[in-house]
């Protein structure tokens, strides 16, 4: 067993100076993206499928969900690329709102979208460091059906605000029929077998209305200070 050991650890490599060096590739990208960001006023992160084309009813829904919230005041905050992200900053551009792209390079994906405002659009390399943006400086998440990014941004504000390390902010999933399943997942599964509290549905809301949608997150900040999340 310790020779097994010994091979294992001999076939490690650490890259250690490499590793250390890019601490300042990580640095940089929050430099820039806190530096940038911190101007842009407060906004609502969206959240859906690349893969949602124009002229879908998901897509529309998007769009008019964003429209509404930049009526409200509030800037649309977008992972930059086509789908559903187009979709919200392109519901941002219709009404004069500020439009934010935080672009992700993927090997597998088109640029960014063309509803982006030049000053506002922000490329990573490293999707923790774009996690981050999303969360800090948005008072709201709108949800639209998407993959397994969509899922992990929906989970971790879910985290975020269960465990107290943000204050609460509006999370609204759209797309009922699409969630559907995982809320039952979540209802029948997770509370019956206690790894969550039954209160914690109180952390979303579910709605395909785009009105509703953003009179929520409006709301929700009537008596409410709006400041980044931490």
């Amino acid at each position: 067993m310790e020779k097994k050991r010994k091979q294992i650890q001999n076939r490690y490599d650490a890259r250690f100076e490499k590793d250390v060096w890019s601490v300042f590739k990580v640095m940089g990208e929050f430099v820039d993206g806190y530096e940038r960001m911190s101007h842009i006023g407060p906004s609502v992160s969206f959240f859906g499928s690349a893969r949602i084309k124009e002229g879908t009813p998901y897509y529309q829904l998007a769009v008019d969900t964003a429209r509404k919230l930049s009526e409200h005041g509030f800037g649309i905050i977008t992972g930059g690329g086509p789908g559903i992200m187009e979709a919200g900053n392109r519901g941002a551009r219709m009404s004069g709102g500020t439009s934010v792209g935080l672009c992700i390079s993927l090997p597998h994906e088109d640029d960014s979208n063309d509803y982006i405002e030049k000053e506002y659009r922000i490329d990573f390399n490293y999707f923790f460091a774009r996690k981050v943006m999303f969360v800090k400086y948005a008072q709201g998440f709108v949800v639209l059906p998407g993959g397994l990014g969509t899922l992990d941004e929906f989970f971790e504000a879910m985290t975020l605000i269960q465990t107290r390390k943000i204050q609460q902010f509006p999370i609204v999933m759209m797309g009922t029929e699409y969630w559907s399943g995982l809320i039952d997942w979540i209802k029948n599964t997770m509370i019956a077998e206690k790894t969550i509290d039954a209160k914690d549905l109180d952390l979303f809301h579910v709605t395909d209305d785009s009105e509703e949608a953003a009179s929520i997150i409006h709301e929700f900040y009537q008596n409410k200070e709006l400041r980044p999340n931490f």
